[in-house]
């Protein structure tokens, strides 16, 4: 059987089983609980008022009628909505995410696929559109034949998502069915999609979808938006969750962000984040945002100078910070002052015992902490770095900056 529109269902006539008119098709309805996929009722607006046909006693669907078994008067009056996704109200001209594709896009019509099964007929959602072919047979119904609609229609290239890869996404439970929004294959995309996704969407549909990742994926995501939005989103829920969240983010990311909060917020959120990560992040807080310090971080792998290359593996395997700062082992005597720097490379083609400071080039170069977010660009043209330690007065090991860091500052130039 051929795709029917939604757009062409919805104000069909609707005949009963003695063939008369009982009604127009005024709302088509999913039962998420009972099946996802499949239209469970017909809303049908008769003179009597709304009544349920449901998918049962539907004989036929075509694009001009709905055909019924049963007489008009025998079907249940629409007493609520409650627990019914209605395809006009909530899905058309609604935004969702289109998984597969990484991003935000708005419903123009639903392809529904008609199953014959045992004498009657059970709709199949089928595709999204969310191209011209849906906006023109929505814009021209009524005021053109319905041949000469199809067949502008079809001169329209399909852009269409199947429905198993749609996230619907819920933001008014008293208009709306809440659903159980399958955000595990939001999840499991790149931050920085979930980032732009994020950025798309309205205010109230962004909040929403950003309280449902977990709090790992979230941080994640957080550290890819925009600063502005940032802030958006972390004033909008509540300081315990907040803390979650921050708590998972790279600490110079954490810093950067609830330094941008108002005083009162970011305080609220630090007074909920476990010690160990409240005191490395204030003490990020400390320094100039635009300064060297103010862009690294404090989580990187370091080792003393007589430690040896079956040591730096073992540490390596217990490091639980970001895997971008780990491609060197910095070296710190006794003091924790910066003596050397091995590349992860050399740590792979090293015999096990062979010393760390026998693998580390003469000179490291480092910058002090109240070094300009421009002098570290250049640093990092300049001697094509990956990582760059910070070090204060006293040449103690501070923090490192990744490449990642400076790409974001390069970025935020932009």
């Amino acid at each position: 059987m051929q795709p029917v529109a939604l757009s062409r269902i919805l104000g069909a006539p609707v005949y009963d089983e003695t063939g008369g008119l009982a009604g127009r098709v005024r709302e088509v309805a999913i039962s998420p609980k009972d099946d996802p996929n499949r239209i469970s009722d017909l809303v049908v607006k008769t003179s009597d008022g709304d009544r349920l046909l449901s998918s049962g006693f539907v004989k036929a669907v075509t694009a001009s009628a709905v055909l019924a078994t049963g007489k008009c008067d025998q079907w249940p009056p629409l007493a609520s909505s409650e627990g019914m996704l209605l395809l006009e109200r909530d899905l058309l001209d609604q935004q969702i995410i289109d998984v597969s594709g990484r991003k935000v896009v708005r419903v123009n019509d639903v392809d529904l696929l008609p199953e014959g099964t045992n004498g009657s007929t059970k709709l199949k959602v089928g595709n999204v559109d969310i191209g011209l072919r849906g906006a023109i047979r929505r814009l021209l119904k009524g005021l053109a034949p319905h041949s000469a609609i199809e067949a502008l229609a079809g001169r329209m290239p399909a852009r269409v998502i199947p429905w198993e890869a749609v996230d619907l996404i819920e933001t008014d439970p008293a208009r709306r069915v809440h659903l159980k929004l399958e955000y595990e294959r939001l999840s499991k995309l790149h931050p920085a999609d979930i980032a732009d996704i994020l950025e798309d969407l309205a205010p109230a549909e962004r909040g929403a979808v950003f309280e449902s990742l977990d709090e790992g994926v979230a941080a994640e995501a957080l550290e890819e938006i925009d600063p502005e939005i940032q802030v958006e989103l972390m004033r909008s829920m509540d300081s315990e969750k907040a803390a979650d969240i921050v708590e998972e983010m790279n600490p110079d990311a954490a810093a950067d962000l609830l330094g941008d909060l108002p005083q009162e917020t970011s305080d609220e959120i630090l007074e909920e984040m476990e010690p160990e990560e409240r005191e490395e992040v204030s003490e990020l807080l400390e320094y100039e945002e635009n300064t060297a310090a103010g862009r690294m971080t404090t989580e990187y792998l370091w080792l003393a100078p007589e430690a040896t290359v079956g040591d730096a593996i073992d540490k390596l395997r217990e490091f639980e910070g970001n895997p971008e700062t780990i491609n060197t082992v910095f070296l710190v005597d006794a003091d924790h002052k910066l003596v050397g720097a091995v590349p992860l490379v050399s740590l792979v083609v090293a015999p096990a015992g062979t010393r760390l400071s026998t693998l580390a080039p003469e000179h490291v170069i480092y910058c002090k902490a109240e070094t300009s977010e421009t002098d570290v660009a250049e640093m990092f043209d300049k001697y094509n770095l990956m990582t760059l330690p910070v070090v204060d007065d006293e040449q103690h090991l501070n923090g490192v900056i990744t490449a990642d860091d400076v790409i974001t500052l390069l970025r935020d130039r932009l």
